[in-house]
C-alpha cells in the first residue's frame, strides 16, 4: 500500500514554520503497515497543487493533504479540489454543526466568513473535525483515494487517528512492519560500518533492512522488517540483536522500539541513578550548562541531581572550584589535572555520589596546534576515584557542545553499570 502526503503552504517553503504533519504521519502510517512512498510541499499556487496531485496519483494508492483548508483568500485547497474533482461545492450541516460548536466553546457566533468552511466538494465524504473548524475530506476517485486534512497539527493528528488510519485499515489487508533501534555511542558511523560488515550482510536473507542513523556523538542503528507474522519478525530482530551485542558490546546503551517514547540517554542514566540510590552533581566549562540542562529535562531527576557550577572563566575554576592557579598555567585549562580537579571540588562541595566535569575548546576560535578545537577532557568522579578521558570532537561549536554532554553521560553510565 503505497502512500503519499502532500504538504501545502507557502509558511513551509520560506521556512517560516517546520512541517511536523509529515513526520507524525509517516511514522503513524509505518506502523500501521503502509509505504511513504514521497512526501512534497508545495505552495498555495492552483497550478502547483493540481501538478502535484497529478503525480502523487501516478505514483501511490493514497494521497494525503494537509493545508489551505482555512477561510481566509489565501487558503485555496478546497477550490482546487473541486476543480480537480470537476465538481462544485455544497454546505454540509454537520461540518456546521461542528463549526458552530468550537465557536460557542469560546462564546462566539459564526461569522460569515467561518460559515464557510461548512462548504465542501459536492463529491466528498466529510471528517467530523471536532477539535477545529475546517472539516477533513475523503474523496475515492478512479480506485485513488485523496483525503484531504487541516494543516494545524493537533486537528490533523486526531483525524488521522481517529478517523483516516481506521477507515484504511478496514478496507485493506495490511502487513506488520518491525522497527528496532540500537543506540550507540563513542564510535563513528563509518567505523561502526566496517565493524559490523559482515552481520550486515547476514541481515539480507532475512528481509531485515539496516539503517545508520547518526547524530552529534552518537549512532542510532534501525533494523526494520515486513511480513505477516509478526512474532517471527520480532524474534529474528532479537536475534540478531543478540549476536551485535557480542560484537560492540561497549558501544551500545540502549534501544528504541518504533513508535514508542525514545529512551535518551539521560533518561536511562537518570532510571540508574534512581535505582542505585545514588546522586550526581555536575562542573562546567565549555558546555555552558548543556549537561546540567539534558539531566535536568528528565521528570523526577531532583531525586538524584542536585546543581552546578558553571565555571566558564579561570577565575571561576580557581575561586568555585579550588583548581590551583598554577595548574591552570603550566597545563592549560584544558588539561587532564584540571578537569579532573573540577570533577572532585564538585562532588566534595555538593556532597553527591558521583560528579560529572567537562573543560574544552568548543570553537570556533582558541585552538592551537597541540589543542585544536574540538579537544575536550571529560571527567568523572566517583566514591573512591576519578576517571577522565580525553577527545577531539572536530570544528563545529554546536556539535561538540552536544557530543561532550553525550560523552559525559555515557562515561557516568558505564561507572553506574559497574556498580
Amino acid at each position: 500500500m503505497q502512500v503519499e502526503i502532500i504538504t501545502i503552504g507557502d509558511e513551509i517553503l520560506i521556512g517560516q514554520i517546520v512541517d511536523t504533519n509529515s513526520a507524525f504521519m509517516g511514522q503513524l502510517l509505518n506502523l500501521n503497515g503502509m509505504s511513504v512512498k514521497q512526501i512534497t510541499s508545495v505552495s498555495d499556487s492552483r497550478e502547483h497543487i493540481m501538478k502535484a496531485l497529478d503525480e502523487a496519483k501516478s505514483r501511490a494508492d493514497i494521497i494525503l493533504m494537509t493545508g489551505g483548508l482555512g477561510p481566509t483568500k489565501d487558503d485555496i485547497t478546497k477550490k482546487t479540489l473541486c476543480e480537480y474533482f470537476n465538481t462544485t461545492m455544497r454546505f454540509d450541516e454537520g461540518a456546521y454543526e461542528d463549526v458552530t460548536n468550537i465557536f460557542a466553546t469560546y462564546g462566539k457566533e459564526v461569522t460569515p466568513i467561518n460559515r464557510l468552511q461548512a462548504e465542501v466538494p459536492a463529491n466528498c465524504e466529510v471528517l467530523r473535525n471536532k477539535v477545529g473548524t475546517a472539516p477533513g475530506m475523503w474523496f475515492n476517485v478512479d480506485g485513488k483515494i485523496f483525503v484531504s486534512m487541516p494543516g494545524v497539527p493537533f486537528e490533523m493528528k486526531a483525524l488521522m487517528t481517529e478517523q483516516v488510519v481506521p477507515r484504511i485499515r478496514s478496507m485493506f489487508k495490511l502487513p506488520v512492519i518491525v522497527h528496532k533501534t540500537i543506540l550507540t555511542q563513542g564510535i563513528g558511523e563509518s567505523t561502526l560500518s566496517e565493524l559490523l560488515n559482515d552481520w550486515e550482510d547476514s541481515l539480507g536473507p532475512l528481509n531485515i533492512k539496516l539503517a545508520y542513523l547518526p547524530s552529534p556523538g552518537m549512532v542510532r542503528l534501525r533494523m526494520s522488517s515486513r511480513g505477516e507474522d509478526e512474532k517471527k519478525l520480532k524474534d529474528l530482530t532479537d536475534q540478531k540483536i543478540e549476536e551485535l551485542k557480542k560484537i560492540i558490546p561497549e558501544y551500545i546503551y540502549g534501544y528504541e522500539v518504533y513508535g514508542e517514547e525514545k529512551e535518551t540517554l539521560e533518561m536511562m542514566v537518570g532510571k540508574m541513578l534512581k535505582e542505585k540510590k545514588k546522586t550526581v552533581s555536575t562542573a562546567e566549562s565549555c558546555t555552558g550548562g548543556y549537561i546540567s540542562h539534558l539531566i535536568t529535562k528528565v521528570p523526577g531527576s531532583s531525586l538524584y541531581y542536585t546543581g552546578s557550577v558553571i565555571s566558564y572563566a579561570y577565575e571561576i575554576k580557581e575561586s568555585e572550584l579550588g583548581v590551583p592557579h598554577d595548574v591552570i598555567m603550566q597545563h592549560g585549562a584544558v588539561s587532564q589535572p584540571v578537569v579532573e580537579q573540577m570533577a572532585k571540588a564538585i562532588r566534595e562541595r555538593y556532597k553527591t555520589d558521583y560528579s560529572i566535569s567537562a573543560s574544552g575548546i568548543a570553537g570556533p576560535d582558541g585552538g592551537t596546534a597541540d589543542k585544536p578545537v574540538g579537544t575536550v577532557w571529560i571527567a568523572v568522579a566517583t566514591p573512591d576515584k576519578v576517571i577522565s578521558e580525553k577527545f577531539l570532537f572536530g570544528s563545529n561549536r554546536e556539535r561538540n557542545i552536544q557530543k561532550t554532554a553525550n560523552a559525559a553521560l555515557n562515561m557516568l553510565k558505564k561507572e553506574l553499570a559497574s556498580l
